[in-house]
């Protein structure tokens, strides 16, 4: 196996959490300044630091080899941005060592390494020089830079009078296009517009392809960290919780926040949705499967079951309901189950939810959002991010079907 790009040893980071004190008096101001001297003029070390420790990260360690792409995923507060920064030489660890071959591009937040009172001419030629990027290097990627960023215009305007969205572009070009060996990429492509935000990792993927460059990306889009990545990162409270293929890190970290079974609470005035469940022995062979279990005060004549499954951002995906696909005669029933069988679902590796509703042939009675949640794992041949529009009804073989429990 190659040498690792970049090498992590016990990693960890400690910050001092300082806490404002409140001055009712002028004794309290003077001692407040007091104290505050005594800790500037006191050599280092002789006064302790003042305020809660707290470890960002604590004891990491791992290894990315050339080429990797690798997706560090975790809640917010889990060390990531943190890591980041380090890895970028932005601040120093607490403990530990940090091992990087190759030059290293960061794109952490909005407007990193530009100087506001430059131009974006200017600023393209400046962080190209920070790159380590000789001046015929960057004027034979100018071009491609700026038509990347969209920036025509306003080329020659000074960057502090970009909004967030043109800083982004500008500096996601410039260290796309500079040929790093290293990318450090954070959440600011959240910044962009979705269009934008297609096109970075678009590029992201390219340059992974054609050149073998490594790439470090955060983000809390798991649509696009099981896109572009190969290996995952799976960070909590400061410790590495988990590394290895991204699409069995993306499940382990969504394990906890899905729902399977959802039970609701017995309407006795109404008809009502009472459990909603999914099969997932049917979904480990890509066959979905719901189940809606339904209660009503008075026989229903026609019982009628509809589901709608979104993606993890609450995109609409497709619908279906009972009555655009009657399963056939039903028989007037209190109580009972709808049951739909999707096979061969046609989604990509992600994260999904499904929304149920109850009705007769004519009415609705109850509804519930996001009653369960579920994760595809990443299979041979899946469709790619944004893929293919589903024609609902007419492209997928779907099946309703009911029982009737209590008439």
């Amino acid at each position: 196996m190659s040498q690792p790009v970049i090498s992590v040893a016990g990693l960890s980071k400690r910050y001092y959490l300082t806490h404002q004190e409140r001055s009712d008096t002028l004794r309290d101001t003077l001692s407040q300044g007091i104290r505050g001297l005594v800790r500037r003029f006191a050599p280092t070390g002789a006064v302790a630091p003042e305020g809660e420790e707290f470890w960002a990260l604590r004891d990491v360690s791992f290894h990315v080899h050339p080429g990797d792409v690798v997706g560090i995923i975790g809640r917010n507060g889990a060390g990531k941005s943190t890591l980041l920064k380090i890895l970028s030489r932005i601040t120093e660890p607490t403990t530990g060592r940090v091992s990087i071959r190759g030059r290293v591009a960061s794109l952490l937040e909005v407007g990193t390494g530009f100087h506001p009172e430059l131009s974006g001419r200017d600023n393209i030629y400046l962080n190209g020089a920070i790159l380590g990027m000789s001046r015929q290097e960057i004027r034979r990627k100018f071009d491609e830079i700026v038509a990347f960023a969209e920036v025509e215009r306003f080329l020659d305007t000074q960057v502090k009078h970009y909004s967030s969205g043109m800083y982004v572009r500008l500096a996601f070009a410039v260290a796309a296009h500079l040929e790093p060996e290293i990318l450090i990429v954070d959440e600011v492509l959240a910044v962009g517009d979705a269009q934008f935000q297609k096109k970075c990792l678009g590029k992201m993927g390219e340059v992974t392809r054609e050149s073998g460059r490594t790439i470090l990306f955060v983000s809390h889009n798991l649509d696009a960290v099981n896109t572009i990545c190969n290996t995952g990162l799976l960070m909590e409270g400061g410790r590495i919780k988990a590394q290895g293929d991204i699409a069995e890190i993306s499940a382990h970290y969504l394990a906890p926040a899905l729902r399977h079974r959802s039970s609701f609470a017995h309407q006795s005035e109404r008809p009502c949705i009472v459990q909603v469940e999914l099969d997932e022995a049917a979904l480990a062979r890509r066959t979905l499967v719901v189940r809606i279990r339904f209660s009503s005060p008075f026989p229903l004549d026609t019982p009628t079951g509809g589901m709608v499954l979104a993606s993890q951002e609450g995109r609409v995906l497709f619908g279906t309901n009972m009555r655009l696909r009657p399963p056939g005669e039903t028989a007037p029933a209190r109580e009972g189950e709808c049951c739909l069988e999707v096979p061969n679902l046609p989604l990509q590796a992600g994260v999904y939810s499904i929304s149920v509703w109850l009705g007769d042939s004519q009415r609705d009675f109850d509804s519930q959002a996001d009653a369960l949640s579920f994760a595809l794992p990443i299979i041979p041949n899946s469709p790619p991010a944004g893929g293919a529009h589903i024609n609902w009804p007419l492209d997928l073989a779907c099946q309703w079907h009911l029982s009737a429990i209590r008439s």
